[in-house]
């Protein structure tokens, strides 16, 4: 195996042009988006106050997500994952880890709906009320139809021949990457996105451990593979221990980012529970009216 096949893992089909224009595309793309969520924030804070409605700390959130997806498909990365498997998965993990939930956080909708032209706002608003959409924008169907989608997503672009495609095609390569961090920011607004948005913390553990099952069986399969699964170009110098270490890099980050954010659900449920309804973690008597246990005769023993 020659050193360019080893070490280029975009090298067949590649078209220098037609990367750049992508890449010229994503930037202006990222750009405008901002400006519109930018936009839309200024009026929700002109009108609100300042930190109403999409607090400071959400805009921020959204922002270091735009710039951990320039992060991962530019610089050191994106150099990385062209001379690698496990170079190309770690983008994934930036996509799907960072910027997604970021993003997710950053609450865009209102922002974004806010900035569109004044026709675009209508047409979302009679789409908004369609009572298909309504069924779904319920917090427990939309949390059950976004893990579905990023579980999809995530096997696709990992099965054998699109992922050839897209590591042999730019306009390929780009719609893998869009097509991760759709689903991951889809994904994660159920979990960190605005309270309205958000499901029932039951649901929400169960959606994240319905979600990471499928991605440790990818990252399990990929690992544990006698073989390369893929062509040998897509890989650096070793395709096997570049395969296995892709593997280790999609199961281990995913299972602990999983595991904590779904054990913080878990206990902040409970500390709600316990100062919402105390008596009703600990099995005791549930006082209506929040008035004194009346003792006489027949209770003075219980009480005590």
């Amino acid at each position: 195996m020659s050193g360019l096949t080893a070490y280029r893992a975009h090298q067949p089909g590649q078209d220098p042009v037609a990367e750049g224009l992508l890449t010229m595309l994503a930037v202006v793309t990222l750009c405008l988006l901002v400006a519109g969520y930018g936009r839309g924030v200024q009026e929700l804070w002109a009108r609100r106050g300042v930190g109403r409605v999409v607090p400071g700390w959400r805009v921020a959130a959204f922002g270091v997500g735009v710039l951990t997806v320039l992060a991962a498909d530019q610089g050191p990365v994106h150099e990385l994952a062209e001379s690698s498997f496990a170079g190309h998965m770690a983008q994934h993990m930036l996509l799907l880890l960072v910027a997604g939930p970021l993003l997710a956080a950053g609450a865009a909708g209102l922002p974004l709906s806010l900035a569109a032209p004044a026709p675009l706002r209508r047409l979302l608003a009679r789409w908004r009320v369609a009572p298909a959409v309504r069924r779904l924008r319920r917090p427990t169907a939309y949390a059950l139809l976004a893990g579905g989608g990023q579980t999809v997503v995530l096997w696709f672009w990992h099965l054998p021949g699109p992922y050839a495609a897209a590591v042999d095609r730019p306009a390929v390569h780009a719609a893998e990457h869009l097509a991760l961090l759709a689903a991951a920011w889809l994904f994660w607004v159920p979990v960190v996105g605005p309270p309205r948005h958000r499901a029932p913390a039951p649901v929400t553990v169960l959606l994240l451990a319905g979600a990471m099952l499928p991605a440790s069986a990818l990252g399990a399969v990929l690992t544990f593979a006698p073989a390369p699964v893929y062509p040998d170009r897509m890989f650096g110098a070793d395709p096997l221990a570049d395969q296995q270490l892709a593997g280790l890099l999609m199961w281990a980050p995913m299972d602990l980012v999983v595991l904590v954010v779904a054990l913080t659900v878990f206990l902040r449920w409970l500390l709600r529970m316990d100062r919402d309804r105390p008596d009703a973690l600990i099995g005791g008597p549930v006082r209506r009216g929040g008035g004194p246990v009346a003792t006489g005769p027949g209770t003075e023993g219980m009480v005590r």
